[in-house]
């Protein structure tokens, strides 16, 4: 049973949905709300508590929402603010909470902030802005390069200065510092939170906030690794994260207060993203989590993977809480980055099940409980401007994006009666829903015992976590909740392996997948089991 002491979101299982990808309701090959909402109860029977829905604002898409040209209204593709309405109130009935994506670091240019901004030098949002002087020789203020390649400078006539972008040119910086800024970020957040929203997922967060002062950064030391992009070759000392960044996140929960029972969790990533993890969720006056990609761009998953993840996260006073995802709309489906050399279902079952035993919130991509591999996508096909920009060097963040299967032999596989907007993946066919839903041995299904369990176990939704030292690929941890504890045992590897516990004949299997027996663990096998007796 769930833990009525803790917070809902405290352990929670989050649903994420890419709304372009989901469900298209109107025939014009893009999904959209009313799709969603159609599809609600599909989610609901998961077991997730709430849904994160990817940006469904006013934008040009030049980074497909990313790139916000109005905070307080939905995009038409997507549909109206009475239907964002509606989805909220179908999920709520449903019981699942609606986190919504927040992007502070930067708008559109075609945001009416920027289009008054770059006006002049002396209208009243002149200064929301990061906007900087050319140097004497016409060039950039400083070294600072874009995340997409370039640096992070563009010219503007019309003010003859340049100003700041971290990604695309068409997303200008906000200049966060400013107090006028700052209080139309809070507007916005009271202006959704009134809708009914239950929470914020925040984009880029640690991009948010600028070195007013504009120092170059230093170069990066030659680790070796590849770099695709100018931003690789940086230390990104001055154009990101700021010291005043968790001052401002104090004054957003101060905002978030006004409102009971809602969450906040940022994205964060780069090299010092552990530190500043924990720098905007310390104590109950900051966000309440944040994850980063300890998962999301591992090449394999390995025990001392999780273990060097999650032993950064202790259950000790004045550290947070943590978030993890093995996939988001960001990074390559994880079981075609990980699942090399075994059969995909079982690694997918035991995936599935690592990520439910984990200390945290988890969080689930759309499609990641079918087993979904990432699709290769045509260069003529693609639509990830990152992608198109750094071709053929970086991986295309479309090969996760792509739409939903919901019925195997319908047109598009059910995802809509017209073309998408991004191939359908034939890979997907045999894993639509319908056909895990007629097979009671699916990995669907599977995914509703997997967390099934998890709401039942508050050790395993919010209890402490101990690993045990195991040799070779076998990782084990012990997870506490008061008079309760679980043994989770994971073969990673891809040999068989044995261990068996002090007191094994204490400990009652409650699930086991890829042929796991006590105490024997073929490769991509997993086994959960349950302490019988006095708890020392």
């Amino acid at each position: 049973m769930t833990d009525t002491l803790q917070p809902w979101w405290r352990g929670a299982a989050i649903y994420q949905i890419y709304p372009r990808s989901f469900a298209d309701s109107n025939g014009d090959g893009i999904g959209d709300l009313n799709g969603i909402t159609a599809r609600l109860p599909y989610v609901a029977s998961l077991g997730v508590d709430a849904i994160w829905l990817s940006p469904v604002f006013k934008s040009p898409m030049r980074d497909f929402g990313y790139d916000v040209s109005d905070y307080c209204d939905v995009d038409p593709i997507f549909g109206t603010l009475a239907d964002f309405d509606a989805l909220v109130a179908r999920a709520h009935a449903l019981g699942l909470r609606v986190i919504v994506d927040q992007v502070w670091a930067h708008t559109s240019d075609q945001h009416g902030w920027f289009v008054e901004s770059r006006a002049s030098r002396d209208n009243a949002r002149a200064d929301w802005y990061v906007w900087a002087d050319a140097k004497q020789d016409g060039s950039p203020p400083n070294n600072w390069q874009s995340v997409f390649g370039g640096p992070a400078w563009t010219w503007d006539a019309r003010r003859g200065q340049y100003y700041m972008h971290s990604f695309l040119r068409e997303q200008p910086q906000l200049h966060l510092h400013h107090p006028d800024v700052q209080s139309a970020i809070f507007d916005i957040i009271r202006f959704w939170l009134d809708r009914g929203v239950d929470g914020f997922r925040i984009d880029a967060i640690n991009h948010s906030m600028h070195d007013p002062k504009l120092r170059d950064n230093p170069p990066a030391p030659d680790d070796g690794s590849l770099r695709t992009r100018p931003f690789d070759f940086q230390l990104k000392l001055y154009s990101q994260s700021h010291p005043d960044l968790p001052l401002f996140l104090e004054k957003v929960r101060t905002v978030f207060d006004a409102y009971p029972d809602r969450f906040t969790v940022a994205e964060v990533g780069g090299a010092d993203n552990d530190r500043e993890m924990k720098a905007f969720t310390q104590g109950d006056h900051r966000l309440n989590t944040a994850y980063g990609f300890d998962f999301l761009y591992a090449p394999a998953l390995t025990g001392s993977l999780i273990r060097d993840a999650l032993q950064k996260w202790p259950a000790e006073q004045g550290i947070g809480w943590p978030s993890w995802a093995f996939e988001n709309h960001d990074a390559p489906r994880a079981v075609s980055r990980w699942g090399k050399g075994h059969d995909p279902d079982a690694y997918c079952r035991m995936k599935m099940l690592l990520l439910a035993c984990l200390r945290g919130n988890i969080f689930l991509y759309y499609g990641e409980e079918l087993g979904l591999p990432q699709i290769d996508i045509a260069f003529e096909d693609l639509k990830d401007p990152e992608a198109i920009a750094n071709w053929p060097l970086t991986l295309s963040r479309d090969g996760a994006r792509t739409p939903m299967p919901w019925t195997a032999d319908a047109p598009y596989m059910g995802f809509s009666t017209a073309k998408p907007w991004l191939p359908i993946g034939e890979a997907h066919r045999p894993r639509a829903v319908d056909r895990q839903e007629a097979d009671q041995a699916s990995l669907l299904h599977w995914t509703r015992q997997v967390l099934a369990l998890r709401n039942a176990s508050p050790a395993l939704r919010s209890g402490t976590m101990t690993f045990h030292d195991l040799p070779g690929d076998l990782l084990a941890f012990t997870r506490s909740h008061a008079d309760q504890q679980m043994l989770c045992i994971f073969n990673l590897g891809d040999q068989s392996a044995h261990w068996t516990p002090d007191d094994a004949h204490h400990w009652r299997p409650l699930l086991t997948c890829g042929d796991a027996a006590p105490w024997h663990f073929p490769p991509a096998s997993a086994l959960v089991a349950q302490f019988q007796g006095s708890v020392s």
